[in-house]
């Protein structure tokens, strides 16, 4: 196949195009940089110079395509303060990818995310999915053609995603969890690690009993490709390794490798300790992937969240 990536030299696409590229897919990667550009060229895929702005440029490319995944999404924009924006332009590529394999039965696979999707229960595959006389792709607001604001406007844009599954394609979405590790990984988890680093003491929220699901990237990539090849229309997915990780027992092990103190951090103290990942921190947000398993024969090989924070590559660079 000819497979349109958006988002393909980030962190998640770096590990999707090789592994297109082995089973024998080829892959055109949109670049929005000179240097983005040679990381594709260096991994095989042709270069389609353009960003999630360049509407025309994504339509044309999916339309030349046998199949799209689309996992950018404006992240600088997002932790900026801004996350409406980056959702609505977010929302804006998925209608133009759409529209151009509107009829084909191509594929359309999506990014999403699983934090916060039942909070305090595993989340599963059939959660957050349009509520029976919803309109779908619009969760929120105060209409029904209301765009849906904050994280609810992701969930939103998972449902227009799936409502293209009505107009002959393919359409899949892949929730991701909080951490997708790895070597190379300057998400969230290098995030907590930075912040142990720079207070001194490795810490967690509370009881720090909360969970997080996690998986390695190259299980993550091999699911997203799964998914392009395989995934039956309007199928919900979940890249889930670990079910749910406490806390603390990471903070423990981020403690152990850096040689500093564990500690409860009082919830009414973590904002100014934790700055703006404290809420997404206290979450407690654990995930299965039984029904993805099932449907894919999908099966995690790379190492669990613990494993890989125990291999010591999150401890390698000191301003990480």
């Amino acid at each position: 196949m000819r497979v349109f990536v958006t988002g393909a030299s980030g962190w998640i696409g770096s590990a999707v195009v090789p592994e297109l590229i082995a089973a024998g897919h080829r892959v055109v990667g949109l670049a929005r940089s000179d240097a983005s550009a040679a990381a594709l060229t260096e991994a095989g895929a042709e270069v389609r110079h353009g960003s999630l702005d360049d509407l025309e440029t994504l339509r044309e490319a999916a339309a030349e395509s046998d199949g799209v995944i689309h996992l950018a999404f404006k992240h600088d924009l997002a932790f900026s303060g801004d996350f409406d924006a980056a959702t609505e332009a977010d929302r804006r590529a998925i209608d133009i990818l759409g529209e151009a394999l509107a009829g084909s039965g191509r594929p359309l696979v999506i990014a999403a995310g699983i934090l916060g999707l039942a909070p305090g229960q595993v989340a599963t595959e059939e959660d957050g999915q349009p509520e029976d006389g919803q309109p779908s792709g619009r969760v929120g607001g105060t209409g029904a053609n209301a765009p849906a604001s904050g994280p609810a406007g992701r969930l939103a844009n998972s449902h227009a995603t799936l409502a293209f599954a009505d107009r002959d394609v393919r359409a899949s979405v892949v929730r991701l969890p909080p951490t997708v590790h790895g070597d190379g990984d300057h998400g969230f988890l290098a995030t907590v690690v930075a912040t142990a680093r720079a207070k001194g003491v490795s810490g967690y929220i509370g009881d720090g009993a909360n969970r997080w699901p996690a998986v390695h990237r190259d299980d993550a990539a091999r699911l997203f490709r799964l998914a392009l090849e395989s995934a039956p229309a309007g199928s919900t997915l979940h890249a889930v390794g670990d079910q749910g990780v406490p806390i603390r027992v990471v903070a423990e092990v981020i403690g152990e490798r850096l040689g500093v103190p564990v500690a409860s951090v009082d919830p009414a103290d973590a904002a100014g300790h934790f700055t703006w990942l404290a809420d997404i921190l206290a979450l407690d947000s654990p995930a299965s992937a039984d029904r993805t398993r099932s449907l894919l024969g999908w099966r995690p090989a790379g190492p669990g969240l613990l494993d890989d924070l125990a291999e010591g590559h999150y401890f390698k660079n000191p301003t990480a």
